[in-house]
């Protein structure tokens, strides 16, 4: 009997913490901010949540947790222990398991740290996003260079595992200047490096802004393309290469709780516009929650947060398989896929892809090549059924 991709993926548990300090210019995630939490309500509101989702998950094995957001470490060490809690009641958790908090390089922020640890956070990953000082200041970002270099060193004293996040592709950024950049970043030595092109999302404030007229100096799509492959020569060299399209590592220490996503696992999703992935009696399930913190905290203290929960066809979950799977360096296997698998029409696409050098294939296995990454959108695009 085939193995599922859920089974293959793992089993992990996504918390979304929707508040935030400052709303950066770029985000497009649901993050709000507000002048006061009610730290308790908001911590048994999302153990509510997890208690619940783990009456119909009974018996999983929990392989990671991740705290995202919004800005999690503005959660008090007292909160996320009472979420860790009512996940340590509702799942056997594996030996290894990855609990990760994301964390902005703030002393206030960095000053909890040893509280998140004590309470079972194991991994931290920095919003540390640039290491010049007028790029922090037009990304909206609050931290200087010197707090983002503090926050880490005190990370990487406090935590098992420490990650940090750089977006590139900024405005007026050479070549020249990001090569510098990010040789300091791996001069750092960090285990994990999340890297990530500045996209203009619909909307931020960058979107109006640039629908405006303003936002001068982001590069065009053949500078964005020699940043890209910059930034894969020079962290392969350093002993970090990508084992997905934004994530470098060193070995053994790639993100668990994101490859969950990456390898079609299955996750259960709490929080504010948390999304999440189940397969409950062959059928894999898709939930999210409110989007509105407010309205979500109601309805989760009224027993069930989630504004959606619906089935996705074999489709859907087909599609997804694909999207996520060839974001990996390892690629996906083949027999995960379900009708798509048996199209003819699928296995030609493959040997085109080949033939152009934008795709490869191994055992049962197929994966994008490094030119393949670069047009990954169109590489996904050509294999998705019609």
């Amino acid at each position: 009997m085939p193995v599922e991709p859920w089974q293959r993926g793992g089993f992990g548990l996504y918390v979304h913490w929707p508040f935030c300090e400052a709303k950066c210019p770029y985000c497009d995630f649901n993050s709000h901010v507000t002048a006061s939490i009610d730290q308790r309500r908001w911590a048994d509101a999302l153990a509510a949540e997890v208690r619940r989702w783990a009456e119909v998950t009974p018996g999983r094995v929990l392989s990671s947790i991740f705290f995202g957001g919004g800005t999690p470490s503005l959660m008090t060490p007292e909160t996320v222990d009472t979420v860790l809690r009512a996940a340590q009641d509702s799942w056997t958790w594996a030996n290894d398991i990855e609990i990760t908090l994301e964390a902005n390089p703030r002393s206030v922020e960095a000053a909890r740290f040893r509280g998140f640890a004590e309470a079972g956070v194991n991994r931290v990953s920095l919003g540390v996003q640039s290491l010049r000082e007028g790029d922090l200041r037009r990304l909206g970002r609050l931290h200087d260079v010197d707090e983002a270099r503090a926050a880490f060193d005190i990370a990487r004293k406090t935590f098992d595992r420490v990650s940090f996040d750089l977006i590139y592709a900024r405005q007026g950024q050479t070549r020249e200047a990001w090569r510098d950049e990010l040789s300091e970043a791996l001069d750092m030595a960090a285990d994990h490096l999340s890297l990530y092109q500045l996209t203009i999302e619909p909307g931020t404030a960058f979107w109006d802004r640039r629908q405006a007229g303003g936002l001068r100096g982001l590069p065009d799509e053949d500078l964005g393309a020699d940043l890209f492959e910059m930034t894969q020569d020079i962290c392969g060299a350093a002993g970090m290469p990508a084992y997905e399209v934004s994530n470098h590592t060193r070995p053994g220490a790639e993100s668990r709780h994101n490859l969950v996503y990456w390898r079609s696992g299955d996750w259960v999703g709490v929080g504010p516009g948390a999304h999440g992935r189940v397969t409950m009696d062959g059928a894999r399930r898709s939930n999210a929650g409110w989007l509105a913190p407010g309205k979500w905290l109601g309805a989760a203290e009224a027993g069930n947060g989630d504004e959606s929960i619906e089935v996705l066809t074999d489709e859907d979950r087909d599609a997804e398989y694909l999207m996520m799977g060839l974001r990996l360096t390892e690629g996906l296997d083949v027999d995960g896929l379900g009708a798509v698998a048996k199209d003819p029409r699928f296995h030609r696409s493959i040997d085109e892809l080949i033939a152009q050098d934008l795709l490869w294939a191994r055992d049962e296995s197929i994966g994008a090549t490094a030119r393949g990454r670069l047009l990954l959108n169109a590489v996904i695009a050509e294999l998705m059924p019609d």
